[in-house]
């Protein structure tokens, strides 16, 4: 029995504006994720590589076609079960870490728990053993201003991955570090991969794609070619 994909999109279309005005931010786009692929997607700004994010993200649904998460038709779902539907399936990583300042590593881990109605005691637990996951069990108790861009990072790669989602989804995770903050960083994501975590990695930098498996390149809303990076790590 074949695995269900973590991402299915089919003829997906997203446009803003009307008339004239009208914007095909994405044009119709297939693209299957499988359980356990790490894939990086790259474009120019406009090629539809953030609205895409957005879609598999479930942050918006397509304006036709379908977007399956898991399973799932997002569009299928109303604001509630989508938002459920994201804490629950998604471990999302931004550019900026979005952490909580003044509030330790540990509780900014906590927090999707906290939305999600895991008792203290439980998410505490969870929470500190995401952190070990990545290499900050020594810097529990510290707040981000405490913290390097890297550390900082990693505590948003916990956070992304305490609730066991099925897909870690990352937007340009390396644009706000440096370079051995970076390796630090891709190094985890390899590790986080072989243990079998599905990845999805929107950036521009060729080195950060070559340690995906595939790459997929947009342009102009479309899909313009898909597959096996060089170089890449297997």
């Amino acid at each position: 029995m074949t695995a269900r994909p973590v991402i299915e999109l089919v003829a997906a279309r997203k446009t803003y504006g009307q008339g004239e005005a009208v914007v095909h931010a994405l044009d119709g786009v297939d693209l299957v994720v499988g359980r356990g692929e790490y894939v990086a997607v790259m474009g120019s700004s406009g090629s539809g590589k953030s609205t895409l994010l957005n879609l598999v993200g479930c942050l918006d649904v397509p304006t036709s076609g379908r977007c399956l998460l898991d399973g799932a038709d997002t569009r299928r779902l109303d604001d509630t079960r989508q938002a459920m539907l994201r804490n629950r399936k998604i471990g999302l990583v931004f550019q900026s870490f979005n952490l909580l300042p003044r509030t330790t590593a540990l509780a900014n881990v906590e927090l999707p728990l906290a939305y999600a109605g895991v008792k203290p005691a439980d998410r505490r637990r969870r929470a500190v053993a995401a952190l070990e996951r990545v290499g900050l069990a020594d810097r529990l108790h510290h707040q981000p201003n405490q913290l390097s861009g890297g550390q900082q990072q990693r505590v948003a790669v916990a956070r992304a991955l305490v609730t066991e989602p099925v897909l870690l989804l990352a937007d340009e995770p390396t644009g706000a570090l440096d370079s051995q903050s970076t390796a630090e960083v891709l190094a985890l994501f390899d590790e986080l991969n072989a243990d079998g975590r599905t990845l999805v990695v929107v950036t521009h930098e060729d080195d950060v794609a070559r340690h995906a498996h595939r790459v997929v390149r947009m342009r102009d809303g479309r899909v313009v070619s898909d597959q096996t990076a060089v170089g890449a790590s297997r």
